[in-house]
């Protein structure tokens, strides 16, 4: 099986100028689930590269053992500061798409009335 993950590339909570991004452990725990399940990952994110990390997603006190594992998988933090385009990517290629929430996801233009947007939506109509 083939699974898109979509990662966000918004780094900014509205107008507060606050740092956000993807939700660490909303990322991790599936991430995890999905390679133990044997599942054909491809990260992506509208800017492609490394996607901004929500900071206080991972502060000490919300550390979670699939986070914790993430944290030690150097081939999982290679593939996640290397995402591909979301642009790039065709919905026939995938059995399914899943999206990794955090605040950044809510803030994301590139999701929202742009060709990259189009784009997403016809990735969630698979």
């Amino acid at each position: 099986m083939k699974i898109l993950m979509v990662l966000t590339s918004h780094d900014t909570l509205g107008n507060t100028g606050r740092k956000t991004g993807f939700w660490l452990e909303e990322f991790a725990a599936p991430y995890v689930v999905f390679r133990d399940a044997g599942v054909q990952l491809t990260l992506a994110s509208p800017k492609g590269g490394q996607p901004p990390l929500d900071p206080k997603s991972d502060l000490p006190e919300s550390q979670t053992p699939a986070m914790t594992r993430f944290k030690q998988d150097q081939t999982a933090q290679k593939a996640l500061s290397q995402t591909v385009k979301l642009a790039n990517m065709k919905s026939e290629d995938y059995e399914a798409v899943f999206y990794v929430g955090g605040h950044g996801p809510m803030w994301e233009p590139s999701l929202r009335n742009s060709p990259t947007g189009s784009r997403f939506q016809s990735l969630m109509a698979v």
